[in-house]
């Protein structure tokens, strides 16, 4: 799962990134209005999490061109104004949720967690591809009641492909999932057909060998 956190606080910004780097999470960042503005124009997301008092704009626009452009991306909001009056404004623009500063980032963490699960699986948290369980909360692949040995980027492209299933994924719209920092920096092809290979390796030792499907010249697709 990638997320872009924008918060204009450096030492903030910071601290959320870390926190969710450390569950797991892929993060992206931005500082400012125009800075958020250029990502989610160019790139997909997961989950924004949002400071809307921005130095150079209102970061509730950035909400209003997500939902307008017919993204997917959740959005969660993080402010330092708590009136009912500031959360009604957010979630009438279209915001998911919202948190008011200090924040408790456990909390901030199981919101996120609790939005992609509604988003993608029914609020479920476990996802099932073929032979495969998949247990978001505990980041683990059973296969045939055995615990899938994979990495983090390994377990990061299953659950994209897994969540995407029987749809083509692009090269380079997994290279921007997986790249655990500034998307305009992600790597090529090369690097997601690296992680492809030792996945699809994986799958074939644990008695999956066909799940996961090359289009050539376009992307893969999880077929179940």
């Amino acid at each position: 799962m990638k997320l872009l956190i924008i918060e204009k606080d450096p030492l903030l910004l910071t601290r959320i990134t870390r926190h969710f780097r450390k569950e797991g999470f892929l993060c992206d960042t931005a500082n400012s209005y125009r800075h958020a503005l250029q990502k989610i124009e160019n790139y997909q997301y997961d989950c924004m999490i949002l400071e809307p008092e921005l130095g150079d704009g209102d970061g509730r626009r950035l909400i209003l061109y997500n939902r307008e452009d017919a993204r997917k991306t959740g959005v969660i909001v993080i402010s330092d104004q708590g009136s009912p009056e500031a959360k009604i404004v957010a979630l009438n623009a279209g915001a998911d949720d919202y948190m008011s500063k200090p924040l408790d980032l456990s909390e901030l963490g199981a919101r996120v967690k609790a939005l992609l699960r509604r988003k993608y699986n029914q609020g479920n948290n476990t996802i099932l591809v073929s032979c495969m369980r998949i247990e978001l909360n505990a980041n683990t692949v059973i296969c045939k009641g055995k615990t899938l040995e994979l990495r983090k980027h390994e377990y990061h492209l299953f659950v994209f492909l897994a969540m995407n299933k029987n749809h083509i994924v692009p090269t380079q719209a997994i290279a921007e999932q997986l790249y655990d920092g500034p998307s305009e920096r992600a790597p090529g092809a090369n690097y997601v057909y690296g992680h492809i290979k030792n996945l699809k390796r994986k799958l074939r030792e644990c008695g999956c060998p066909h799940l996961i499907r090359t289009v050539y010249g376009v992307g893969y697709k999880i077929v179940a």
